[in-house]
């Protein structure tokens, strides 16, 4: 989060809300990071002298990368092109209409281990079960 939060500095000081609507863009699927996940980011950003703060007329904060931040992007810029392609992938996949039957199926998956997983009689031969057959569901999926 830090890095894609510095980078999104780095195109245009921003806003915290600001940050936040751009990652919420950037994966899609109804995704949005929250305030209690960015404002510390942005915070730790500051502490460690990637970005610095100025106060807007409206008296909202604004950040701004600094040459260190600048520095530890170009340094980290092959995680960061990475990272950027999954989440173009990600959101891709997301407002595509003809996956809507497998992220309701994962939906679905999702739900089900959440469940299970919060039940007190999920015991250690159960989850070596749910594991073998996710592996299996991922083997098969590989040769389709």
């Amino acid at each position: 989060m830090k890095l894609l939060v510095l980078h999104l500095i780095e195109q245009q000081a921003k806003h915290g809300y600001e940050i936040i609507k751009d990652i919420s863009d950037l994966v899609g699927g109804g995704y949005t990071p929250s305030s209690g996940t960015i404002y510390p980011t942005l915070t730790y950003l500051e502490e460690i002298g990637f970005v610095v703060v100025e106060n807007t007329a409206d008296d909202r904060k604004q950040y701004h990368i600094t040459e260190a931040g600048r520095l530890h992007l170009k340094e980290q810029n092959q995680h960061i092109q990475h990272l950027l392609a999954r989440l173009e992938t990600r959101r891709e996949l997301h407002e595509n209409d003809q996956y809507v039957d497998v992220h309701r199926a994962m939906e679905n998956l999702k739900t089900a281990l959440r469940l299970k997983l919060k039940g007190k009689d999920f015991n250690a031969e159960q989850v070596r079960q749910v594991a073998e057959i996710i592996d299996q569901a991922a083997v098969k999926i590989g040769r389709l």
